[in-house]
């Protein structure tokens, strides 16, 4: 993938380019930024920028060379790759073919989607041991064609622990050997990893970018784009689905909860709670941040009034109606509620338990207003 490939970021790309061509490469970095706003993309730019053995008459790889055609397939002997993925005694070697597929289809792609391309169901991703030592190994060997060795680890967040077997690798790595992490939440990431690699900070896209990605992926009204481009709020990687989907299932799956735990009857909170249960835990991680984020929309429409909200059109009229029964306090405690879920969502909480116990807090929150202007929706 080369720079001219990734979608908006002008002046990053000019910094990340002056800083190859100075020879001022840092040994490790983080690129650090939301979902969907292409910090993989940037990542893998950098990465053929340093690898191109051709000219490079405009500033970005050359796009021709053996190194930059190999890059370009994700098939560089000196470019790995490290990411989550499940399985116990397994690496990324193991999914590297789906890896690649994954990323020729969309750079941009989330971990959920990825997690579930590779049968996750109900398991969780990790970084495991077994791949800290097979990166260990990788790098310890020479170059195969290039002078440099470059890892690319997506989500390290998903290292846990195990990142202490590779801070020495990443203070004193072999020569010319250079590591790329890309984040998305520096919290999760250990500190000691974080004190070695110098931080890119990268921005959520706006707008004007995701309209651009749009019209160059498929042909459309500017309007259209325009209001996908809304919906998306920077991720690049959600318009790609609201182009592929009309339709947000979260959307209906989490009103229908919200009724369900209005009306607080347990013949019916049960069984959806064991079915939601079924559906795997990034599934219900995509899911809370869909409900997280429709509550953020809502807050700022009863805050101000503004009709601008990025949400869907039948999303728009649940929101003018809950605005009649819904309060500011509950609001928060909403939000406070749905946080505390993801947290123990990604800790390997029972999810029957946790999401019962959740219905059951959100009944006690939603249950001094009525929510019946919103069953005809």
């Amino acid at each position: 993938m080369r720079f001219s490939e990734v979608i908006g970021h002008k002046h990053l790309k000019t910094d990340l380019i002056d800083m190859i061509d100075s020879g001022r490469v840092p040994h490790a970095q983080l690129f650090l930024g939301p979902p969907g706003c292409g910090k993989l993309a940037l990542a893998i730019a950098f990465a053929q920028y340093l690898l191109c053995e051709g000219d490079k008459p405009a500033p970005d790889a050359c796009g021709k060379c053996s190194a930059c055609q190999k890059a370009q397939k994700y098939i560089h002997p000196d470019l790995h790759f490290s990411f989550p993925f499940v399985g116990a005694k397994l690496t990324s070697n193991n999914y590297l073919a789906e890896w690649r597929l994954a990323l020729t289809e969309n750079p941009y792609l989330s971990v959920n989607k990825w997690l579930q391309s590779i049968g996750a169901e109900n398991k969780q991703g990790n970084i495991n041991k077994d791949e800290c030592q097979n990166i260990i190994r990788k790098l310890s060997l020479k170059a195969f064609e290039s002078n440099v060795k470059i890892l690319i680890m997506w989500l390290p967040e998903y290292l846990g622990k195990e990142g202490n077997r590779l801070l020495k690798l990443i203070e004193e790595p072999p020569e010319n050997t250079f590591f790329i992490l890309v984040a998305e939440n520096q919290e999760l990431i250990l500190n000691t990893i974080l004190s070695r690699c110098q931080i890119v900070k990268i921005n959520q896209l706006n707008d004007i970018n995701i309209v651009e990605g749009i019209m160059e992926r498929e042909s459309m009204s500017n309007e259209q784009a325009q209001s996908i481009a809304q919906l998306a709020n920077g991720n690049f990687n959600e318009a790609i689905q609201l182009l592929d989907k009309k339709e947000n299932n979260n959307s209906k799956l989490f009103l229908e909860w919200m009724r369900i735990c209005y009306k607080g009857n347990g013949t019916e909170m049960v069984p959806w709670v064991e079915q939601f249960a079924a559906i795997g835990r990034e599934n219900q991680k995509h899911f809370l941040n869909y409900a997280l984020h429709f509550m953020r929309e809502f807050m700022l429409l009863k805050m101000t009034g503004n009709q601008h909200l990025r949400l869907q059109e039948q999303e728009r009229k649940t929101a003018n109606n809950l605005t009649k029964v819904i309060d500011l306090d509950q609001i928060r405690e909403i939000t406070k509620l749905f946080d505390e879920c993801y947290y123990y969502v990604e800790r390997n909480a029972n999810p029957k338990v946790l999401f019962l116990d959740t219905s059951i807090e959100l009944n006690k929150i939603l249950k001094t207003k009525s929510l019946a202007t919103i069953k005809n929706n």
